[in-house]
């Protein structure tokens, strides 16, 4: 099962570092690593998409809590956050197939960020599974390549989900 887990870190050279190779010492694998700066200069905030069980995630929470300029480690559960990535794909086009993955695009509500002679390049921001959705559709057209940022989260508020 993939869990999604929010470290805060004190904002200092060498804690990324020492964070990945808590995972890599354990031979766990991270699916993806987004890691940024909060309100507070101070304070940037990683987060870590890794797939494992309850008692390995239990395990790394209680190792990241003993790394000296981390902060706060939370595992969020499925429900209560809401979780995004940015991802570029650049699609063959051909002038007569332009038009259908224009058609994806809004759909999908993907943004077009460049076209060229025989490529054009969305941007899209949305969960993973949108993201492998909109990929199956643009697979026929020939896919060059993907970049993708790495998910981010933000826990949504309890107070209000609750009404």
């Amino acid at each position: 099962m993939k869990y999604t887990l929010s470290v805060l870190v004190e904002n200092h050279p060498g804690v990324l570092s020492k964070v990945s190779g808590l995972f890599s010492r354990r031979a766990f694998n991270i699916d993806s690593l987004a890691v940024g700066i909060t309100e507070d200069p101070g304070i940037s905030r990683m987060t870590i998409v890794a797939d494992g069980d309850e008692y390995v995630i239990e395990q790394l929470e209680k190792q990241l809590n003993k790394v000296i300029p981390v902060i706060k480690v939370r595992t969020y559960t499925e429900g209560d956050y809401i979780s995004r990535e940015l991802s570029l794909i650049k699609v063959n086009s051909p002038t007569n197939k332009r038009l259908d993955i224009m058609k994806i695009a809004e759909l999908m509500e993907a943004r077009i960020v460049d076209v060229s002679v025989g490529t054009m390049t969305l941007q899209f921001a949305d969960t993973v599974e949108r993201f492998e959705t909109l990929c199956d559709l643009l697979k026929p057209y020939g896919i060059r390549e993907i970049v993708r940022t790495g998910t981010v989260a933000i826990e949504k508020d309890s107070t209000l989900s609750r009404k």
